[in-house]
């Protein structure tokens, strides 16, 4: 396929496949009659690159993973991006639950609404714990 067919199944310019070649995550195709000519292959690791930038993986670190010389090497590299993709999620479910109770509270004031006091308390806790000022944080409570 074309690097326009390519790109355009995954809503992409083709100018970002050029970048991604550049920046070494992504195989050169094949010219044939000077124009690049993709595999599935190639469809294959452009998928990959989607969702591991989606997931938060700088290109850097895209590059890394691709190029690791082992199955070891590879998990340590994709264990701290997991480890950190777990915060990642805890902080969007604490969010999301925020928003949830605002948009069914039916306080004026919803900053002085009892039930949204406390999980915005909960929340705090959670993001704060681990660090050295958390517990000075919950003895101010």
């Amino acid at each position: 396929m074309s690097i326009g067919e390519l790109a355009e199944r995954f809503g992409l310019a083709a100018h970002v496949l050029r970048h991604w070649e550049a920046m070494g995550v992504l195989t050169p195709a094949a010219r044939v009659n000077g124009r690049r000519r993709y595999t599935d292959d190639h469809l294959i690791r452009v998928m990959t690159i989607v969702r591991a930038k989606s997931a938060g993986m700088s290109l850097e670190q895209i590059r890394e993973m691709l190029a690791a010389a082992n199955l070891a090497e590879r998990r340590t590299l994709l264990q701290r991006h997991h480890a950190d993709l777990e915060r990642r999620l805890q902080e969007i479910s604490a969010s999301k639950e925020l928003i949830e109770h605002l948009m069914r509270c039916t306080a004026d004031d919803f900053a002085q609404c009892p039930t949204y006091r406390r999980l915005a308390q909960d929340t705090v806790r959670k993001l704060t714990s681990g660090s050295p000022a958390a517990g000075a944080a919950e003895g101010r409570n």
